[in-house]
């Protein structure tokens, strides 16, 4: 039996086979634990003897952090961004808003404002009819521009980005549209008029 397993096996040029179900080698040597542990280590920096130095040191790291953050927004890359702000479909919201020449509800703060002085100022608590008129009107101008504005960037969505997510686009283009254009974050990168 011995024998005609040897016969039938044919003759390498000298190199053992491999096992079967064996993976090739990597090519090169397994690096050593020490030698995988010290690159590893980040350099140590002892921490202040004091704990008010330490915690000033933690205050200004979060600061530094924070203003990396901020600046980076500002320039519309993608990591900085809040989780909401995120994504193409989301990108194209912000500029279809940011490149509307006029949106009501951008202003929508100063009938607020009108509505406060109505109602502490002026002693309008005899004319609530006008106050409560004047409060839907708001609430209807706010529902109906932000519906209209949502329903065509889904449209451009569903064109430059099929598959993409539209859920909550109403209520996102919502609150950025009535924030004033110089209060809104992420900054507009577009002007006013421009194609989208």
């Amino acid at each position: 039996m011995l024998g005609t397993d040897q016969q039938a096996r044919p003759a390498d040029a000298g190199e053992p086979a491999a096992p079967p179900g064996r993976q090739a080698g990597k090519g090169r040597p397994t690096p050593k634990r020490s030698e995988v542990e010290r690159r590893r280590r980040q350099p140590y920096t002892a921490p202040p003897a004091d704990r008010k130095a330490a915690a000033a040191q933690a205050r200004e790291r979060r600061r530094a952090e924070s203003r990396r953050r901020m600046e980076a927004m500002k320039r519309g890359e993608e990591w900085a961004l809040p989780r909401q702000d995120r994504g193409p479909v989301r990108a194209l919201a912000r500029d279809y808003v940011d490149s509307r020449r006029l949106v009501v509800s951008e202003y929508i703060l100063f009938a607020v404002f009108l509505l406060v002085l109505l109602v502490f100022v002026l002693g309008a608590a005899k004319n609530t009819a006008a106050v409560f008129y004047l409060e839907i009107g708001i609430v209807a101008v706010i529902v109906l521009e932000s519906a209209y504005h949502a329903a065509r960037v889904r449209a451009l969505a569903r064109q430059r980005f099929p598959g993409e997510s539209t859920r909550g686009l109403t209520w996102y283009i919502a609150k950025r549209a009535m924030r004033l254009r110089g209060s809104r974050i992420p900054p507009a990168r577009v002007k006013r008029g421009e194609a989208i």
